[in-house]
């Protein structure tokens, strides 16, 4: 490991830890992501409840909730703390215009998020995150699991001269890029949206790496065999350095809130021919800055 690579790590894995008053926090690994115990969500939390997940959520970047038993109302609600609700899209033809049921079984079409990504990122203004409430899961040992990635890390973790490369530079998002292979479903129109190949989070400032293979598709100040090649070294960096991942077992009635902005996620495909079941609900975002 470079000397910049290590300082990168050690500048997350030195920090103090944080003293919590109304819930128990377990990380999963010293970068990314945490357990959190001590909280029924299926009732309404309180302020300081509130306050201190908010926290939490900056800190570890996915949150994992155990034995969570919520109605769907249940589950809007708590996103609704986080920020406006956000639809569907496209809409589903019946149901709930903001659940998205994220069900693969061995007849399905798509694997829903088999692949490094983040999550509509050709989006204008892409989701801040999303809670999803797993309540069927293959038989214990056949899979299932999702990666997340620190992306923040993915970019500290870069040597100097590259990021000076990557300073000022812009990315196409395409939506119909996430549709290779598949047909496009009748009267949807793919979004496409240009945003900095580095971005810094609204709410901590903290710059990270926002390309990915789903949905990224050029960098326009870079001819085209460029932007293919600097764009296939940075979509390598996440499964090339399993430091930046954890990894969440799910077990039924398991709800995972991952912040959108700064994790990228892969849900291993590993269990055909078995079923996993959930819903999704995700949170509006805003405009992303360099």
């Amino acid at each position: 490991m470079e000397q910049y690579e290590l300082d990168a790590v050690k500048r997350i894995t030195t920090r103090p830890p944080r003293d919590h008053r109304t819930l128990a926090v377990r990380g999963l690994t010293p970068v990314i992501g945490a357990e959190v115990s001590g909280l029924d969500l299926s009732r309404e939390l309180t302020g300081d409840q509130l306050a201190e997940l908010r926290t939490v959520f900056l800190d570890h970047h996915v949150l994992v909730f155990r034995d969570q038993d919520l109605t769907p109302e249940d589950h809007q609600r708590l996103a609704a703390h986080f920020g406006e609700l956000r639809p569907v899209n496209p809409p589903p033809e019946h149901g709930n215009p903001y659940i998205l049921e994220v069900a693969t079984s061995p007849e399905a079409a798509t694997v829903f998020g088999n692949g490094w990504h983040a999550d509509g990122t050709a989006d204008a203004e892409p989701s801040l995150g999303s809670m999803l409430h797993i309540t069927e899961m293959p038989a214990p040992g056949s899979g299932g699991d999702t990666l997340f990635a620190n992306m923040h890390l993915a970019y500290d973790m870069l040597s100097p001269k590259l990021k000076e490369l990557l300073t000022g530079l812009t990315a196409i998002h395409d939506g119909a890029h996430a549709f290779r292979g598949h047909k496009i479903p009748e009267g949807y129109e793919p979004p496409v949206s240009e945003h900095p190949v580095v971005v810094r989070h609204p709410e901590t400032d903290r710059p990270l790496l926002y390309v990915n293979p789903a949905y990224t598709s050029r960098i326009p100040q870079l001819s085209a065999d460029e932007s293919r090649a600097v764009l296939d070294l940075l979509f390598s960096v996440v499964p090339n350095r399993p430091m930046l991942a954890c990894r969440v077992r799910w077990e039924p009635n398991t709800l995972v809130f991952w912040d959108n902005r700064c994790v990228q996620h892969h849900a291993v495909y590993d269990y055909y021919p078995h079923t996993r079941f959930g819903h999704r609900v995700a949170i509006n975002g805003g405009p992303l800055k360099g």
